[in-house]
Order: C-alpha cells, then sequence, then structure tokens
C-alpha cells in the first residue's frame, strides 16, 4: 500500500483528502504545521507528498527546497496562492505538480496516481540499458541521471530532467504544452497548464548559452516546443 503524507494547516482540507484517498487504499498520514510535517517527511517511507504552501511554522517553499535535497519521491503543491511566481518558485524549488483550491477530489486523486504512475514508470526506466545522448554542447547519461553542458555538470530537478530527456529521445519532434504534459506528468492536461511552460523555462536557463534566444527547445507559435538537434 502507497504511503502519501499531507501537510496541510486547514484540517477540513487535509480531512477530505485524507478520506478521498483512504478510499483509493492509499495509507495517509497528516501533519498541520511545516515543521511537523518536515520532520516526518525527513524520518517517513512516503511515496508522495501532498504539500500545501501557506503553512505555520515553516512555508511550503522552504520545506519542498529542504526535501529535495535528500527525497526524489513525487511532491504536490495544493495551495489557493498560486500567482504565476509562485508556480515558477514552487516548482523551480523541485515541486513536480501542483494543485489549486478549491480542487475536486477527483482530480486530486487523478493527479496524485498519475504522479505515482509516472515516478514508478521511471524508476523502471532507469534499470534498462544506459545510453549516452550527446546533442550540440548537451550530454545526458542516463545511467546517472546526469547532465552535462560543455562537459559541466548541472543541476535538474527531476521533473525538468524527464522533460529534457524525453524531448531529446525526440528531437525535432514539436510537442504541444499538452502532450508534454500528458507524457512527462502522467495524465491528460486539463485547464491551466502552466507547469510545462515553467520546466520549459527553467531548463532553458540551465541548459541555454542566451535563454532569451534559446538555441535547443525552441518555441514553435502556435504549436508547442521542440528540442533542435
Amino acid at each position: 500500500m502507497e504511503r502519501i503524507l499531507i501537510i496541510e494547516d486547514d484540517t477540513d482540507i487535509a480531512a477530505i483528502e485524507r478520506d478521498y484517498l483512504e478510499i483509493h487504499n492509499f495509507k495517509v498520514e497528516i501533519a498541520t504545521n511545516g515543521n511537523t510535517g518536515l520532520e516526518k517527511a525527513l524520518q517517513g517511507c512516503y511515496d508522495l507528498i501532498l504539500l500545501d504552501l501557506m503553512l505555520p511554522g515553516i512555508d511550503g517553499f522552504t520545506i519542498c527546497r529542504k526535501l529535495r535535497e535528500t527525497l526524489d519521491i513525487p511532491i504536490l503543491m495544493v495551495t489557493a496562492r498560486w500567482e504565476d511566481i509562485d508556480k515558477i518558485r514552487g516548482l523551480g524549488l523541485g515541486a513536480d505538480d501542483y494543485i489549486e483550491k478549491p480542487f475536486s477530489p477527483s482530480v486530486l486523486v487523478a493527479r496524485v496516481k498519475a504522479n505515482l504512475a509516472q515516478y514508478a514508470r521511471l524508476k523502471k526506466t532507469d534499470k534498462t540499458e544506459p545510453i549516452q545522448i550527446t546533442i550540440g554542447s548537451i550530454r545526458i547519461s542516463t545511467d546517472t541521471r546526469r547532465v552535462y553542458v560543455n562537459d559541466i555538470e548541472i543541476e535538474l530537478k527531476n521533473k525538468e530532467y524527464e522533460l529534457l530527456l524525453f524531448m531529446a529521445l525526440n528531437a525535432d519532434v514539436v510537442f504541444s504544452r499538452e502532450t508534454l504534459y500528458e507524457r512527462i506528468w502522467g495524465m491528460e492536461a486539463i485547464g491551466d497548464n502552466a507547469t510545462v511552460a515553467v520546466h520549459i523555462n527553467r531548463l532553458r536557463d540551465k541548459i541555454e548559452e542566451d535563454p532569451g534566444n534559446p538555441r535547443y527547445i525552441q518555441t514553435v507559435r502556435g504549436a508547442g516546443y521542440r528540442l533542435m538537434a
């Protein structure tokens, strides 16, 4: 049974999340403040974390940053405060996805299942025959999940790496935001799909010499993105 930690100070919302997840056979624990949530997350053995942004004690941004120093499990931010700058910051710190309040419990369960399934698929893929992918100055080593630009290693968050690898394996193919979300996050993109755009911009900042005039990850107007070989 997969274990989920909910870090949420609103006990009513936490209870709704727990009840719907338990109905779908997840084992759920709740922490109602940032300090307890961080301690539980680091000491426990969880498969996914649902993380609120505004918390007493330690805020969700700080928790996400600290967790990413040691954990690579999916982290989903659940919050009503989700301006564009918050999306960029949260996803940039390593959150895999986000869900805006108010949310449908069925959508919450679907997002959780999709992120867990995608994580499991990627772990299985890691055990396959390792390959080296080189495109221009970019080199991807799949056995170590390391990426180099001009032979200098760059640090990528989980979804940044997965997005780059997928596009590199399909170089010169144009993908819409919706398609990329479905392939990398494992479920249909519904409504706001800014998650993909944020990750694309983060990748450009890390792999492009001039992110404002990208050589590799190009925007195809009205169609989506492609990684140029």
